[in-house]
């Protein structure tokens, strides 16, 4: 009997049918919610910078005093109700998801030292068996030099963390290179 090789087999894309079709969330802060309101555009590509249609994201960050809206934060900050802090979207056919939210608060890190305003990410996408988790830093914040988090990643791989401005004066924009030259960096948690 000879055994010939068959291409191995990828996971998904599965997200759109069962984590985002139905339970998808763009609008992380409600109009009226304290902060800067901003458009979070983050783009997903592989390798050769292709974007990548079938992806998902996954936010999570503070709100504007720096509170998560999570039992566990239990610090004696504000809570807002038109903010819950979680956005899940689907990538377009251009690697493409739009978030509506605030810029966030500083939170606490190790030692109580703040860190830098940023929101946490988990990106799901086919072939990948374990979710990417990254972070975003806004590009010309003076506190990402302080940031404990963000100096874990090499200098010349830092900007990989940070959205840059768009084009309107509330967007910013995030691209994750799931490989290559330009891959994001993502931290193992």
């Amino acid at each position: 009997m000879d055994l010939v090789p068959i291409p191995s087999q990828t996971v998904g894309p599965f997200f759109h049918l069962g984590c985002t079709d139905h339970r998808s969330v763009g609008v992380v802060a409600q109009p009226g919610v304290k902060g800067e309101r901003i458009t979070l555009v983050c783009r997903v590509l592989d390798g050769d910078g292709v974007p990548v249609p079938d992806a998902m994201i996954e936010i999570w960050q503070a709100n504007a005093d720096g509170r998560y809206n999570h039992p566990d934060d239990v610090q004696e900050k504000p809570l807002d109700p038109g903010f819950q802090g979680f956005g899940r979207l689907a990538t377009n056919k251009d690697g493409i998801c739009t978030f509506e939210t605030i810029r966030p608060g500083r939170v606490p890190g190790n030692g109580g030292a703040l860190q830098a305003p940023h929101i946490n990410v988990s990106v799901f996408a086919r072939g990948i068996l374990k979710r990417l988790a990254t972070r975003i830093y806004f590009a010309g914040d003076p506190t990402n030099e302080e940031d404990t988090v963000l100096k874990l990643a090499p200098w010349e791989r830092r900007q990989t963390l940070l959205a840059q401005s768009g084009n309107r004066p509330t967007e910013w924009n995030f691209d994750i290179y799931l490989c290559g030259d330009h891959e994001t960096v993502f931290f193992d948690v």
